[in-house]
C-alpha cells in the first residue's frame, strides 16, 4: 500500500462529485425557472476531461474520449437550441465524433504531457473538421437545408480551411522527431 487511491477509485469518486453538483444545479436552476441543461451537458462533459487530466494514464485517457463527446454534444445543442436549425444534425454529428475525440486525444496530451494522444488526436480532430465543413457545405449550399443559402458559406469554408492547415501544422510539428 502507497496511500494513494488507486486511479479508477479516484476517477469513480470524481464523477460522483460532478453528477451530484450537476444535480444540485439542475434542482437550484427548476427552482429559479433557468434552463440548466442547456448550459449544462458542456459543463458536464468539461468536467468530466477534467476529472480525466487529473487521474491521467489509461483511465484518464478512457475518460477523456466521452469527456470530449460529451462536451461537443453539449455545445452543438446549445447553438442548435439558440437558432432553432435542428436539421443540422445531418452535418454536425462530424463535430461530436470524429472531432470530440480527435479533440479530448490532442488537448489531453497537452495537458498531460503526452505528445502520442497529440500526434493521434490531431488527425482525426481534422477528419471531423473536414467532415463537417463538406457536408455542412453540400447541405446548406447546394440542397438549402436551414434555408441558410447566401448566409457567407465562402468565410465559414475559409475559417474551416485555416482551421485544418493549423491542424496539420501543429500536427506536422508534433510528428517530428529528432534526427540522432
Amino acid at each position: 500500500m502507497t496511500g494513494q487511491p488507486d486511479p479508477a477509485r479516484r476517477g469513480a469518486v470524481a464523477i460522483g462529485v460532478v453528477l451530484i453538483v450537476l444535480g444540485l444545479l439542475a434542482l437550484v436552476g427548476r427552482a429559479v425557472s433557468v434552463d440548466v441543461f442547456s448550459i449544462g451537458w458542456p459543463l458536464f462533459g468539461l468536467a468530466m476531461f477534467a476529472t480525466a487530466v487529473g487521474i491521467g494514464g489509461r483511465a484518464g485517457i478512457a475518460l477523456a474520449i466521452p469527456g470530449g463527446i460529451v462536451t461537443m454534444v453539449g455545445l452543438v445543442l446549445s447553438v442548435q437550441a439558440a437558432t432553432g436549425l435542428w436539421a443540422t444534425w445531418a452535418y454536425a454529428w462530424a463535430l461530436v465524433a470524429p472531432g470530440g475525440v480527435g479533440l479530448a486525444m490532442a488537448v489531453y496530451g497537452l495537458l498531460t504531457r503526452q505528445p502520442e494522444f497529440v500526434r493521434l488526436g490531431l488527425p482525426v480532430l481534422g477528419v471531423g473538421l473536414g467532415l463537417f465543413l463538406a457536408f455542412g457545405l453540400f447541405f446548406e449550399a447546394v440542397i438549402n437545408l436551414n434555408g441558410l443559402q447566401g448566409a457567407g458559406w465562402e468565410s465559414i469554408l475559409a475559417v474551416g480551411l485555416i482551421a485544418i492547415g493549423l491542424i496539420v501544422i501543429v500536427g506536422g510539428a508534433v510528428n517530428r522527431r529528432p534526427n540522432p
